[in-house]
């Protein structure tokens, strides 16, 4: 299991969102792309899917741009990549009477893992990660001094 490109790209454009959430201010693609060096094209393209999948709010005008839809302790991972991937913990649940049992077993082992990695996924929220990387600067600036 990897993390594509495109759901790296949208978790990091959501935690510069969740940073200025509290500001109440809508966050301008511009200023999102520079800040996590993304393309603006393709951050255009990531903003509209989630704000489709009800993950982020926009608004138009002069003081226009993109704000959470909901608090960052409200948005898990897995909402996120839900929202982007497609993710669907039972989506692989067949008919198991044509399968070999080896495929059985090995189709059973692989829904136990998707089951535990969407588990993990869904408790940790954007607040989580914000924390988490607050920290981690924290414990940098501490080692250089």
């Amino acid at each position: 299991m990897e993390l594509s490109c495109k759901s790296e790209y949208a978790i990091l454009a959501l935690l510069e969102m969740a940073t200025y959430y509290h500001s109440g201010e809508p966050m301008q693609i511009r200023q999102i792309a520079t800040q996590q060096n993304i393309p603006d094209r393709y951050l255009e393209q990531l903003l509209a899917t989630l704000r489709r999948g009800g993950i982020i709010k926009s608004q138009r005008g002069s003081k226009g741009g993109y704000f959470l839809a909901r608090e960052p302790w409200k948005i898990s991972v897995f909402d996120i990549l839900e929202c982007l991937e497609g993710l669907d913990v039972n989506s692989n649940e067949q008919d198991h009477k044509s399968e070999s049992v080896d495929s059985a077993v090995i189709g059973e082992i692989w829904q136990e893992a998707r089951q535990a990695a969407s588990l993990v996924l869904k408790n940790y929220s954007l607040q989580d990660l914000c924390e988490k990387r607050d920290l981690r600067r924290q414990l940098d600036i501490m080692y250089y001094i």
